[in-house]
C-alpha cells in the first residue's frame, strides 16, 4: 500500500518537529515556507522532498493532506485555502485568532465536507490518556477542582498575549476532563513588557457540573513549570510535564473522624506508556486522511477553545 504524502506548511521550530516525525513515518511529501534561506537549508538535508515558497505552488502536487505549523495569526486563512482544495488538514493550536474566523472556517468545512483537526497535542499524551481512564473508572471520585500552571521564561509574542500563546493546551485539557463548557470565566493579569499584551494571567473557570479550576500562565517565570492537578472526592492526580522523566502521581484522599481533617497519604506513582504525543497525533491524522471518522480534536472542539480564549481576554480587558 502506498504511503500518504503530507505537506507541512511552516518550517519553524514546531514545523521541524512535524517534518522529522513524518520523515520517520515515510510520509513527508513537501514543505512550504516563505523563508528561502530555511528552504535552501532543508533541501540539503532532504533532497528528495518537494519544497515551496508559497502554498499555491504546493497544490500542483496533489498531496494527501496538510499540516499547518505557522504563526497562529495565519492558521485560519491557510486552512481555508487548503479546505477549498478538498484536502484534509491538521492545524496547530489555536485554530484561529478570533471566534469569527473559526466559525467562518467551520462554514467552509460544512459546505465542502472537509476534514480538519486541531493540534491539541496533550490530548495524545499517554499520561493524559491514563488520567482520563482513571477518572472515568472512578479512581478519584467526582472531579472538584482542576488547576494548571504553565510557566516559563520563554518567547514573548507581539501578536498575542501569554494566554493565547500558552493556555490553549490547558483549555483543551479542562474541556477533555470536565466534558462540559465553562459557565463563568474571569481573568486578570499584568502587561509588563508591552501595553495591552499580557505577560502573565490567572484565569478562573466554573463549570455547570460544579467543577472549578484555574489556569496560571506566564512567559516571565524564572524557571519552567508545567503542572496539572485534578482534585476529586476520593483522590487526586498530579502530572508534571518535564523534558525528562515526566511524572504522574495518584493521591488517595483519606479523612479522619473529624469531618474536615484529611490524613496525609504517600503518593503512588502511576506508570504509563512511553508513546510520543506528536507521533500519536500525526498517526491519528493519517487515519483520518484514510477515511477514519474524526472522534476528537475536531473543529467544534477547536472553536470551543477559541471561544474560551476570547471570553478570558474580554475579562482581562475589563
Amino acid at each position: 500500500m502506498m504511503k500518504n504524502r503530507i505537506c507541512v506548511v511552516g518550517a519553524g521550530r514546531w514545523g521541524k518537529n512535524h517534518i522529522n516525525n513524518l520523515i520517520d513515518l515515510g510520509c513527508l511529501g513537501g514543505v512550504v515556507d516563505t523563508n528561502k534561506k530555511e528552504i535552501d537549508s532543508l533541501k540539503l538535508k532532504y533532497p528528495r522532498i518537494n519544497f515551496f515558497l508559497d502554498l499555491d505552488s504546493s497544490f500542483l502536487h496533489n498531496f494527501d493532506g496538510y499540516i499547518i505549523a505557522t504563526p497562529s495569526s495565519s492558521h485560519a486563512s491557510l486552512a481555508k485555502e487548503i479546505i477549498k482544495k478538498k484536502k484534509p488538514v491538521l492545524v496547530e493550536k489555536p485554530l484561529a485568532h478570533s471566534l469569527k474566523d473559526a466559525k467562518d472556517l467551520e462554514k467552509i468545512i460544512n459546505k465542502t465536507d472537509g476534514k480538519l483537526l486541531v493540534g491539541h497535542l496533550l490530548l495524545f499524551h499517554p499520561a493524559i490518556l491514563k488520567m482520563k481512564k482513571m477518572i472515568d473508572q472512578g479512581d478519584i471520585g467526582d472531579i472538584q477542582y482542576i488547576y494548571s500552571n504553565r510557566l516559563n521564561l520563554g518567547i514573548v509574542r507581539k501578536d498575542e498575549n501569554v494566554f493565547w500563546s500558552f493556555a490553549p493546551h490547558d483549555i483543551a485539557l479542562f474541556q477533555f476532563f470536565s466534558n462540559s463548557f465553562p459557565s463563568d470565566i474571569s481573568s486578570s493579569g499584568g502587561d509588563f513588557l508591552q501595553n495591552k499584551i499580557h505577560d502573565t494571567t490567572m484565569t478562573y473557570l466554573k463549570y455547570p457540573n460544579k467543577i472549578h479550576g484555574h489556569i496560571y500562565v506566564s512567559w516571565l517565570h524564572p524557571f519552567k513549570e508545567h503542572r496539572l492537578v485534578i482534585i476529586g472526592t476520593k483522590g487526586s492526580l498530579h502530572f508534571e510535564d518535564k523534558s525528562i522523566g515526566d511524572e504522574l502521581f495518584y493521591y488517595n484522599k483519606q479523612t479522619s473522624s473529624a469531618i474536615n481533617h484529611f490524613k496525609k497519604e504517600t503518593p503512588k506513582r502511576i506508570s504509563y506508556s512511553d508513546d510520543k504525543p506528536l507521533m500519536n497525533e500525526i498517526k491519528y491524522f493519517i487515519d483520518v486522511i484514510n477515511g477514519h471518522k474524526i472522534k476528537k480534536i475536531d473543529i467544534k472542539k477547536g472553536i470551543d477553545v477559541v471561544k474560551i480564549l476570547e471570553l478570558a481576554t474580554n475579562s482581562l480587558k475589563s
